[in-house]
């Protein structure tokens, strides 16, 4: 039997040091830390040090940012040891490339998108990811969006996000066969509050596809 797990998971919008631990020891890949105020699973800088200090050497430690202002993301990068940058919002190419750290870009699938022409655009992203399309609302909606909308074939890798659950999970990878998945609400029992034994059953769920 194959045990090699094929999908890189990513959970993101932890609060709480302890819980970021836990998954961590659970096999999660990677932890994200929100730093955008009008979500409800933003971190302080300070959180976020005790949140990075909590986990493994060897899970990476993903910022996300919307729309921030340059001096904003400089001043996180300053004190935390972060991984990898995801921008959410609006930012342009030239914008992203301007920390000099790798970083993912969130494309949001609204209906008209020219998803090639929008990754074309990106081809300095370490990787693409695909979440829903709600106006008005950056991302962490809860919402999934049509997986048949997902190319099969990219010129980067794509991490596929948007209500995702324990329970859905294993058939977003089945029929998407993408690099990462994203995961935040689906495994939550409140906002920022995470639930380790769905973490661990979404894990198990990959693992097994």
């Amino acid at each position: 039997m194959n045990n090699v797990r094929k999908t890189y998971v990513k959970v993101c919008g932890f609060t709480r040091p302890d819980q970021a631990r836990a998954a961590s020891l659970a096999g999660v890949d990677a932890i994200g830390l929100v730093f955008y105020g009008p979500s409800p699973r933003n971190v302080s800088l300070e959180q976020a040090i005790e949140i990075a200090e909590a986990v493994g050497p060897f899970t990476s430690l993903v910022g996300l940012f919307v729309n921030a202002p340059e001096e904003a993301v400089r001043d996180v990068l300053a004190k935390l040891p972060l991984d990898i940058l995801q921008f959410h919002g609006d930012e342009s190419p030239d914008y992203c490339e301007s920390f000099g750290r790798r970083y993912m870009k969130a494309i949001r699938m609204r209906e008209g998108l020219d998803l090639d022409g929008e990754i074309a655009r990106f081809g300095s992203a370490a990787g693409i990811l695909l979440d829903a399309y709600q106006p008005g609302v950056p991302g962490g909606t809860g919402e999934r969006f049509d997986w048949q909308r997902v190319p099969k074939s990219a010129a980067k890798p794509i991490i596929l996000a948007g209500g995702l659950t324990p329970d859905n999970i294993a058939d977003a990878v089945k029929q998407t066969a993408v690099y990462a998945v994203d995961v935040s609400g689906g495994v939550e029992k409140a906002h920022g509050d995470k639930c380790l034994d769905k973490i661990r059953r979404f894990l198990a769920e990959v693992d097994a596809t």
